[in-house]
């Protein structure tokens, strides 16, 4: 008996997921904190030299205004400065409801602020200690909870969060600092699933050491710093360039530097006990 050919059509293929834009779109809006220096002013470079208009936040106002100047000159775009310490309780509810009063709405939220506590934990003041924690840990989720609700009823948004490769690792002498850092990676991570199909993504950026005001600091209480191979330490448009990069495409986490990466892959496959030693003696090193 012979058999009759399907005349079934084969079902069509799915249409691939829209790609996130190589450039954000026309009037969007990008609020910065801590943009007075270091990554977060580079990443307002970035920004603003693709069009997008700016609200810089930190607490040194005469810097944000500097910058603010140097960016609406070189780059034409509106820049908002808003000075306020976002270690203290309030301070991000109070940012965004500025922001609705002058009818401002958030496109791109670039969490940058953040302190670091360099030495053995027990001869660091308890007060560093919790200020570190109230800025790097409670300011960033009371910013992330301030904007993200906005960004959902929009459907569309984006997100970067500041970590550090410390992230991924037990630091001795920052124990503080990577343990907060390991928080905001941990938490980037768990949004980023929360919020697939939104419209809103959500990127951790995960730099090494950076030539920045922060480690100029940290040499000062821990001279050993100042002479680390230029090969470990980072160029700082370097890392707010791929910070950029991956913020927009979607990617949730980014490790700028090949050798940053190499170590943190090789950290991720490390029994978590040798991890420890390593990094104990590096530390006393």
């Amino acid at each position: 008996m012979a058999t009759r050919k399907s005349t079934a059509r084969p079902a069509p293929a799915a249409a691939p997921a829209p790609k996130a834009p190589a450039t954000p779109a026309a009037g969007t809006t990008v609020l910065v904190t801590g943009a007075s220096s270091g990554i977060g002013a580079a990443l307002a470079r970035c920004f603003a030299a693709d069009g997008s208009d700016l609200v810089l936040v930190a607490r040194s106002a005469d810097k944000l205004q500097a910058l603010a100047r140097e960016l609406e000159h070189e780059y034409a775009v509106r820049v908002r400065v808003l000075p306020a310490d976002l270690s203290q309780p309030g301070a991000a509810a109070a940012l965004a409801a500025s922001l609705r009063r002058r009818r401002v709405a958030v496109d791109v939220l670039v969490n940058n602020a953040g302190v670091l506590a360099h030495g053995r934990f027990a001869d660091i003041a308890p007060a560093r200690h919790q200020a570190l924690i109230d800025l790097n840990i409670s300011g960033l989720t009371a910013m992330v909870a301030a904007f993200l609700p906005a960004m959902l009823a929009r459907g569309r948004g984006r997100i970067l969060n500041v970590a550090s490769i410390a992230s991924f690792q037990p630091v001795p002498t920052l124990a503080s600092y990577a343990a907060s850092k390991a928080y905001v990676l941990s938490l980037t991570e768990s949004l980023a699933e929360e919020l697939s199909g939104t419209g809103v993504t959500v990127t951790a950026l995960c730099p090494g050491i950076t030539a920045t005001p922060m480690l100029d600091a940290a040499a000062s209480d821990n001279p050993a710093l100042s002479r680390l191979p230029a090969i470990l330490v980072g160029d700082v448009d370097e890392v707010a360039e791929a910070g950029y990069r991956a913020c927009l495409k979607g990617d949730v986490i980014c490790v700028p530097g090949a050798v940053n990466l190499a170590a943190t892959l090789a950290g991720r496959a490390t029994p978590k006990w040798l991890l420890r030693r390593i990094a104990g003696r590096v530390a006393r090193w």
